[in-house]
């Protein structure tokens, strides 16, 4: 886990070159920065510090692409920056409101601009950053050209490319039976519990054939 905004620390996880730009970010306020496991609903998050008082945190998810870490990494520290700004100013304020949109596509236009990433990443991001969404997996294009820098493995398929009723499994080993689309993601059922659940589209999960289903129906029944 990282505890703190080093060299060592961030080996790897970063793209080439946009490090002293995350450092001098990071700078600027008490932030810690720690790596998760992959989490379904999200790539990052941000809590202020209680009361006021302490450090921020940000957790990002420690199986992102450089491209994809820098890019979840950018929007969180913009919540640390908007939250700063406008904690004594505004009682309250949307998250993803048009200040965080402002401090986001500040501190996303240097590494855009700076030649400091592939053509197509700068492009999906420049187009991205004219109007951010709450999630930047919301947004098709940039998540599609992220992809594309992801370490391939064998034997795994996009949600989106199963068809209906299909089985997968995840990291975690829980199977689900695909059911519907749902905008970005796609409604899908936990085989053994019955519980929904909402994966994006563009995850990569292991398909499994039909008699896995059968096999955990069996299962469950003793």
């Amino acid at each position: 886990m990282i505890d703190q905004p080093t060299a060592h620390g961030w080996a790897g996880l970063l793209p080439a070159g946009t490090l002293p730009h995350v450092e001098q970010l990071l700078a600027s306020h008490a932030v810690t920065v720690r790596l998760s496991r992959p989490r379904r609903s999200k790539l990052g998050d941000h809590r202020p510090p209680v009361r006021g008082q302490g450090q921020h945190r940000i957790t990002v998810n420690d199986n992102l692409n450089p491209y994809a870490f820098l890019t979840t990494l950018l929007h969180e520290i913009a919540h640390v920056n908007t939250w700063e700004k406008l904690r004594l100013r505004i009682r309250r304020y949307r998250p993803h409101g048009r200040e965080w949109k402002r401090e986001f596509e500040q501190i996303l236009a240097p590494v855009v601009t700076g030649g400091m990433l592939p053509g197509d990443i700068s492009d999906a991001l420049g187009a991205f950053m004219r109007n951010p969404a709450a999630a930047s997996c919301s947004d098709r294009r940039l998540m599609l050209t992220l992809a594309r820098y992801d370490h391939e493995e064998p034997g795994r398929s996009r949600v989106e490319e199963l068809a209906v009723g299909a089985v997968f499994r995840i990291d975690s080993g829980q199977v689900f039976r695909v059911s519907r689309r749902l905008r970005s993601r796609y409604q899908c059922f936990e085989v053994t519990t019955g519980r929904e659940y909402r994966v994006h589209s563009l995850c990569r999960v292991e398909p499994l054939p039909a008699s896995a289903l059968k096999r955990r129906r069996k299962s469950a029944l003793g």
